[in-house]
């Protein structure tokens, strides 16, 4: 998934709200930044036991498919860019 953005005055880059809820983070969250090369790569702080835990918890149901998350972003991404 690519998403244009500029900077601002300040330096600052919004991070789409699409992103951020795939990410899992929000206003106080931390995220660590990375720079590779000449790209820099934002990922979230989270627990790797929490991260397990909510992955693996599906609130006593149970799945009936294999989901696939590139695709419903990528489909989350395209109606959102088509309503404006």
């Amino acid at each position: 998934m690519e998403i244009k953005r500029k900077i601002g005055q300040k330096g600052q880059i919004v991070i789409p709200k699409i992103i951020r809820e795939f990410l899992t983070v929000g206003p106080g969250d931390e995220v660590i930044i990375e720079v590779r090369g000449k790209e820099i790569l934002i990922r979230s702080k989270m627990d790797p036991v929490k991260f397990v835990e909510d992955f693996c918890s599906t609130g006593g149901r149970k799945l009936n498919e294999k989901i696939n998350l590139e695709k419903l972003l990528e489909e989350e991404v395209e109606e959102r860019f088509a309503l404006h």
